[in-house]
């Protein structure tokens, strides 16, 4: 551009049949000229394409502590592939979890509640909560390593739990006081628990209550003498079908087989050990926006391969 305009050289362009131009003229021209090629520079700057940042979105999931830690690698996943979704993983057991969801403080419940009995009508509100299955757990039975019980059978874990066998060495062990170790109320699992396993018969009210599965598991890390159950999520290094880990953590449990079985992932995909129960994400009405893009990546191949690292996938 100021090659043009010293060509001009206030007057007159080469191999141009113009004549020369009044001074005042010639000034105009170079201003207006000026001007002219600022502006084409100018628009040619800003002529950029403007991607509009997407919306933060906030989701909150809250419920069965059995599915925290799936959960929370599936949403660490899915907000890497999704950065703008980030989400707020919240326990109080799968009957909080539920209510919460009925009045709409959260956006998806996490339970391992049965569906309810819908024979003589769904209860209220029921009707409008979605289920979907996203995976099976297994409640493990954990005593402490130094415990040489064998095994035990549903018949035996019952009355350790009711209190009709109230010493270690009825089942196998070298003896001492049993101490019971059960869920808070409200827990999925406590309820797979008193219906698989207790039946019409109460827990004895000697049982020492832990708000977690994880609380369990230290608590039966700690003390000899103590029995409990936690989903498989929480024992997967004493796992016989899992790999060693390579840190073992400092709290450790014995897995102890019922009925001659374990947790494992075969075992709880067929359904074969006794304490086997589904994994349920649960949304209030048809799942819409990006809880349905999150509920479509749990049961995509990629979600189902996390599911699989603690639990059995539905997929």
């Amino acid at each position: 551009m100021v090659r043009i305009i010293t060509l001009l050289n206030c007057g007159r362009l080469e191999n141009a049949r113009w004549t020369r131009l009044k001074p005042q003229r010639c000034f105009r021209f170079q201003t207006a000229l000026t001007i002219g090629c600022l502006l084409v520079v100018s628009i040619a700057g800003c002529a950029q394409v403007t991607i509009a940042t997407p919306t933060p979105i906030n989701l909150t999931i809250a419920g069965a502590t059995a599915m925290q830690p799936v959960l929370y690698e599936l949403t660490t996943e899915f907000t890497r592939q999704h950065p703008n979704v980030r989400f707020d993983l919240r326990g109080g057991g799968s009957t909080l979890g539920e209510e919460r969801l009925l009045a709409g403080q959260i956006d998806l419940a996490a339970s391992t509640l049965p569906p309810p009995d819908t024979s003589n009508g769904p209860a209220a509100g029921n009707a409008r909560l979605v289920r979907i299955p996203i995976g099976l757990d297994g409640l493990a039975v954990v005593i402490h390593p130094s415990n040489t019980t064998p095994a035990l059978t549903m018949t035996q874990l019952r009355d350790l739990y009711n209190g009709k066998i109230i010493d270690w060495a009825e089942v196998g062990d070298t003896g001492g006081e049993v101490l019971l170790v059960s869920r808070e109320d409200g827990s999925g699992s406590r309820v797979l628990f008193e219906r698989r396993v207790m039946g019409d018969e109460a827990v004895s009210l000697t049982a020492v209550v832990m708000p977690t599965s994880a609380d369990v598991v230290a608590f039966v890390a700690r003390n000899p003498q103590a029995i409990g159950y936690v989903s498989r999520a929480f024992v997967l290094p004493w796992l016989a079908d899992q790999p060693p880990a390579a840190t073992p953590p400092a709290d450790r449990v014995r897995v102890l087989p019922l009925e001659g079985r374990t947790p494992s992932v075969t075992n709880v995909s067929d359904q074969s050990y006794t304490l086997t129960q589904p994994l349920f994400l649960i949304s209030r009405g048809e799942p819409q926006g990006q809880v349905k893009a999150f509920i479509d990546f749990v049961l995509s191949p990629a979600g189902q391969t996390i599911v699989r690292r603690y639990h059995a996938a539905v997929r």
